[in-house]
């Protein structure tokens, strides 16, 4: 099942905290021909790469307003209810991250500010295929729509449609009916790598955008990744979904174990961590998690993934502490008797849980916090995607002659010690003016 630790030395640590390592040489090369190809032959690469990757041959890359409209009519009343309590949940929590604007006098006659003003293009990608993520509609479009983005770009992988004669793309109806509720009209039926290169470039069918949004696979990462160096922006590195749980005496045993499963189910390079004070409590959690295992649909998917997990024994809560801050968690559930003070002890990981009634898939559905979150330890310097990730914010100043002449002797002392003449020479000539 995992591999349990108990109390192990700190310099084991970094073994046992190690997230998988990938040799990408080959990878970034057959990336980099895609992303060359589609920049330089636009729809006709786009079109080819679809068909290669996906299986579908597809005429019109863009999806009408009418397949937008009637998809609601495609889903179920509870469904559309569900995404509806979603949506309003992560509209009322982002909207609160809104920067208010403060204009700062720093001395007589010199006023400062900020303003934070909307990227003008995003492109967001959506993964689709077995797994449709439509919520990532909701994370990713209602902040974009909130910060006040002037155009919001879709991309997700289109699948074969056999009763269309082997030329139609469809895409599922709740990433559309998502993606309307939320006010995106431009949605394209691409995916992979070829996705991220339209976006990043444009073609003659999709607009290219200053900055990608959206989880993929090793593919779309890869190709985000290696776009920034043409000087696009991106949200975030990526890799491997995971979640850390630390856990002591108090907690539900068959929580936990859910919890760990509804990570390991995500997909074969997920990665799940338990931290825990208590060794009789791990044995229950690993029992309980053999037991709710036989029920899942994919349980192969996550018994792989236990293989490679690790469980720690640690019962000291301080050092406890110390390994979850080191590990820097994209999700850190606290199922511990003070977990709300605990929380206030963490400073790395992307969302954190806190209390036994608190899962991950309340936070990757429904709560109102976003999901696309920073993993693979990026925790340590990155913030999971909010309002922020989707502004750009432009500082401005105005001084009057008053505050010029209050800092002109200090600008002027600071220009010359630089060896900059012509920057005290601005400052000279506007104080000399009589």
């Amino acid at each position: 099942m995992m591999k349990i630790h108990n109390t192990p030395d700190r310099r084991d640590w970094p073994r046992i905290l190690a997230r998988p390592v990938m040799d990408t040489t080959t990878l970034r090369d057959s990336v980099g021909l895609i992303l060359q190809d589609v920049k330089a032959n636009g729809d006709e690469a786009v079109r080819k790469y679809t068909l290669q990757f996906d299986g579908v041959a597809i005429s019109q890359l863009g999806v009408d307003e009418t397949s937008l409209q009637n998809a609601a009519s495609q889903l179920s009343p509870a469904l559309k209810q569900a995404i509806a309590v979603a949506a309003a949940n992560i509209r009322k929590f982002h909207a609160q991250q809104a920067t208010r604007q403060v204009v700062v006098e720093t001395m007589p006659g010199i006023r400062c500010w900020q303003r934070a003003i909307g990227i003008d293009k995003v492109g967001l990608y959506i993964p689709g295929g077995t797994a449709p993520l439509f919520s990532t509609v909701l994370m990713l479009g209602i902040p974009a729509a909130l910060a006040g983005c002037q155009e919001i770009i879709l991309c997700t992988p289109p699948t074969y449609n056999q009763e269309g004669g082997g030329n139609t793309a469809e895409i599922h109806p709740a990433i559309l009916y998502a993606a309307h509720l939320v006010g995106i009209t431009k949605v394209f039926a691409v995916g992979g790598v070829q996705a991220i290169a339209a976006m990043a470039y444009g073609t003659e069918s999709i607009p290219a955008v200053y900055k990608i949004f959206g989880p993929g696979n090793q593919f779309v990462n890869c190709a985000k990744q290696m776009v920034q160096l043409d000087g696009l922006a991106i949200d975030m590195p990526a890799g491997p979904s995971e979640v850390c749980v630390l856990a002591d005496e108090s907690c539900d045993p068959a929580f936990v174990a859910a919890d760990l499963l509804s990570q390991a189910e995500h997909g074969s390079d997920s990665q799940v961590l338990l931290v825990c004070t208590n060794h009789s409590i791990v044995e229950r959690i690993v029992q309980e998690m053999m037991t709710q295992l036989r029920y899942l649909p994919r349980k192969d998917v996550a018994t792989k993934v236990l293989v490679g997990s690790n469980a720690v024994i640690i019962s000291d809560m301080k050092t406890a502490i110390e390994l979850v801050n080191e590990y820097a968690p994209e999700h850190l559930i606290i199922s511990c008797e003070s977990a709300e003070e605990i929380a206030g002890s963490i400073r790395n990981a992307g969302s954190v849980f806190i209390g036994n009634y608190s899962p991950e898939s309340a936070g990757d559905y429904a709560s109102g916090t976003n999901h696309t979150l920073p993993t693979n330890g990026f925790a340590r310097s990155f913030s999971g995607v909010s309002i922020d990730s989707f502004v750009k914010k432009i500082t401005y100043q105005q001084l009057t002659k008053e505050g010029l002449t209050a800092i002109g002797e200090a600008v002027e002392e600071m220009a010359r010690a630089e060896g900059l003449e012509a920057h005290r020479n601005a400052i000279s000539l506007r104080l000399n003016k009589q």
